[in-house]
């Protein structure tokens, strides 16, 4: 089958590309590579947690932050919230099966980042190095 120039270009059109600036993958991504989404779904690897032990899990984050973490997770499917009706109130967090998706990629960008920290410190500090030398 052939297509028009304009065929095509409306096809791209309806294909998300992450490198325009309005396209929803580009939100999505930019969502998913946030350092306390990466952290959330590290912490929900074994299982349901509870609010409070992802707080004491995820070292740094505040209320406020893990709770909005946590929202933007379950709005993009990423983490189901269970709660049961207990006093008080208990509120569970588990990942779906499509965030469950992303922890090969998490593992590796962790992994990665581990893996490379010396290296990564070390260029930090010549490049910082030879910035005080040009002042």
């Amino acid at each position: 089958m052939t297509f028009t120039a304009e065929q095509k270009r409306q096809a791209a059109q309806n294909h998300y590309n992450a490198s325009l600036d309005l396209c929803p993958a580009r939100q999505l991504l930019e969502a998913i590579s946030s350092k306390w989404v990466t952290l959330v779904l590290l912490a929900l690897v074994d299982g349901k947690q509870r609010h409070s032990d992802l707080r004491k899990v995820v070292a740094g984050a505040s209320q406020k932050m893990l709770t909005s973490t946590l929202r933007s997770l379950e709005r993009d499917g990423l983490v189901t919230r269970h709660v049961t009706l207990l006093v008080p109130v208990r509120t569970d967090y588990e990942l779906t099966a499509r965030g469950r998706s992303l922890l090969r990629i998490v593992f590796e960008m962790k992994a990665w980042a581990e893996d490379n920290m010396d290296g990564v410190a070390t260029s930090r500090m010549e490049h910082d190095r030879h910035k005080l030398d040009f002042k």
